[in-house]
Formats: C-alpha cells, structure tokens, sequence
C-alpha cells in the first residue's frame, strides 16, 4: 500500500497546481485538517478533469462513479494516492458520502446540458459542482456543527460556482456551454449572437451584474454564520471566500473582458485580504 505521507503529498501538489486562491487560504489550518482538505480537493479536480479532458468522459465518470461506491465498501487501489488519503479522512471525519455523489451528478449535468434556461436551474446546476464540495468539507472544518453551518456552505457554493461562470464566459462559450440563464439574457435583451461576438455592450454588463448581484447574495449569507466555524477553520473559509469574491471586482477593473482573458485575484491582493483576518 502507498505510503500515507506520500498520498497527501501527492495531493498536496494537485491543489497548489490547479487552485493557487484555495491552496492559500487552506493553507492557514491546522496541519490534520489542512491534509484532509488536499485530499478532498484531489478529489473533486479529478472528477472535474474527466468531464473536461476525459477521451470517453461518459465511460469515464460512469467508471468513477463506481470506483467511488466501492471505496465506501472499502475496496481501493491502494497505489492511488487521492484513495489512500481520502480513506484515512473518512476513518477520522465524519464525512458525507451524498454529498460526494451530488459532485459527481453534477458533472454528469455538464456531460448533458449545456444551457440553462432559469435562475433556479442554474442554481441546482451550482448546488451539485460548488455547494456539495462545501459539504464534503464541513465535517473536517467544523465537526459537530454541520447542521448550523449547512445553509451557510451551500449558500457559498452558490456564490463561488456564479463567480466561476462570470469569470469564465469566454473559456465555456469554446466548450459550446452557455451557464448564463436563458430568462436573465431576455430580460436584458442579449442574443446568443451578441454574446457570441465577444462584445462587451451594456446589454452583456447588465446580464453580467444581475448574475453579480446574486453571488454577493450568497455571499453575504454565507459570512452570516461564519462565526460559527471554529477560530482555526474560520480564518481560511472567510479568507477563501473573499479571495474568491474579489475576482468580481478584477473583472470590473478590467471593463468586463471575459472573453479573451481569465482574471485572477494578483498576489498582492490575496495577501492584504488575508492579512485582515
């Protein structure tokens, strides 16, 4: 069996490579949490990874998919490093094995639909690729407050997924997704056209705003129990959070330009919102 200090190192380099923002924050935990959260974390990047670079993504999840029930039964590779790891965190959390698979039907959805017609379903699409990674971690963040915690967490998958899709207009337009609500670009008189075009008319900016308005939303729920968390885990969750909020803000400074440019929170920025935690 692969060593476990291996495993988690192993994991380690998945988030500090695809997630530069989490890495960061979750960083500030407590060293047994913080491996936990790497282990998670390799998780979700890797089913995310079939769906968006899968040969045979179908096969693929559908193959995943029950890699995942069996390791619930115990059965493993026990060579593979995001298992070894992920079974030590749940031998010692108390973890969700829905929320798990609400992940993985979440990017069965992406294999499926590429268009969303209401608020509504783009927030149950949000629920199942963000929300559900905030319940994955709630036993290891906060054990034994799950319960209080819940809206809050799931309010902040709604919130970051939104940020995601406000950031990522250009690169999911390439992939022929569209997560911009069909009722939200009526309302504001954008044509599938017009986004198509790449420009940035101030009917694309009032569609993008109203989708903003919504993330603050969540947002601002989600901070409303973070005082909840305890004090080791509260610090990277908000810091996370806000890192995570302030690309919004990027994307205005750079006059909307969602098409041909993917906007990043600059270094310096994350460090002076950490620095005020």
């Amino acid at each position: 069996m692969m060593d476990l200090k291996d495993a988690y190192t192993s994991c380690e380099k998945v988030i500090a490579m695809h997630s530069k923002s989490f890495y960061k924050a979750f960083s500030l935990l407590p060293k047994e949490k913080r491996k936990a959260v790497w282990a998670v974390y390799t998780f979700c990047r890797t089913v995310d990874d079939i769906v968006d670079e899968g040969l045979n993504s179908k096969e693929e999840l559908e193959q995943f998919k029950h890699d995942f029930n069996e390791f619930i039964e115990g059965v493993y590779d026990s060579e593979n490093p995001m298992w070894v790891a992920l079974a030590h965190v749940f031998e010692n959390y108390e973890m969700d094995v829905e929320a798990f698979l609400g992940l993985i039907t979440g990017q069965e959805m992406d294999l499926t639909i590429n268009r969303y017609r209401t608020m509504e379903e783009l927030l149950n699409y949000s629920y199942h690729v963000a929300s559900t990674v905030g319940l994955m971690l709630l036993p290891i963040l906060a054990p034994g407050k799950t319960v209080v915690l819940k809206e809050g967490a799931i309010s902040l998958g709604y919130a970051m997924q939104i940020t995601n899709i406000l950031r990522d207009i250009g690169e999911d337009l390439e992939m022929g997704r569209i997560y911009l609500p069909e009722e939200i670009m009526h309302k504001y008189e954008l044509d599938e056209d017009e986004l198509r075009s790449g420009i940035v008319s101030p009917q694309f900016i009032a569609v993008w705003e109203c989708l903003a308005d919504e993330a603050e939303f969540h947002y601002k729920k989600a901070f409303e129990t973070i005082q909840d968390y305890p004090l080791s885990s509260r610090v990277p969750v908000k810091g996370a959070a806000l890192v995570y909020r302030e690309i919004l803000s990027t994307i205005r400074l750079k006059e909307y330009n969602v098409f041909s440019e993917k906007h990043y929170v600059p270094d310096k920025s994350k460090q002076a919102i950490l620095a005020c935690l």
